[in-house]
């Protein structure tokens, strides 16, 4: 945010995405966690929380104005979250915001191993069901590349953005 309190708009040279096709991969290990179920999967229960988690770091971009808008675009219908619970309460999740054929992921956390990557599975699994074709990470990361995140230029991404927002399919909460 600029010092007048303005948002910035930032788009990046190259732009990380999540396939949702065959090429989205879950590690050997992830897969062994998976079998044991260590996490109830929510989705939108505790949006703020999961934000707030996401801006537990050192540095972070999330402060109570990007707070704001963000929970009013979940009030909307447009901002959601996947969360990881157990016994101890919430230990890991995402959020993103929904248009169209995208999903725009925005951040994650976790609090005990493998939260935020159970998380994004859960989030893949329901963009397929649901018909999605572009999960945006906007930055690549070797966590992200684990799952077969890959990058995009901007000019090819532009014109893939363009394409995801011609479909209509929704998450499908109400």
């Amino acid at each position: 945010m600029a010092e007048g309190g303005e948002i910035l708009w930032f788009s990046p040279q190259w732009r990380g995405l999540v396939p949702l096709d065959e090429r989205f991969h879950v590690p050997h290990g992830l897969l062994r966690s998976l079998k044991r179920k260590p996490f109830e999967i929510r989705w939108n229960t505790a949006f703020r929380e999961v934000m707030l988690g996401c801006a537990t770091r050192e540095e972070t971009w999330i402060d109570d104005a990007i707070l704001t808008s963000y929970c009013t675009l979940h009030e909307a219908g447009y901002a959601h979250s996947v969360e990881c619970w157990d016994a101890d309460g919430l230990q890991g999740g995402l959020y993103g915001v929904s248009l169209r054929g995208v999903f725009f992921g925005e951040s994650m956390f976790s609090r005990k191993t493998d939260a935020s990557k159970i998380a994004l599975v859960s989030l893949v699994d329901r963009l397929r069901e649901r018909g999605f074709v572009l999960l945006d990470t906007q930055w690549m990361t070797p966590h992200l590349q684990q799952f077969g995140g890959y990058e995009l230029s901007r000019k090819e991404y532009h014109l893939v953005l363009a394409k995801a927002l011609e479909i209509d399919v929704a998450l499908g909460f109400s």
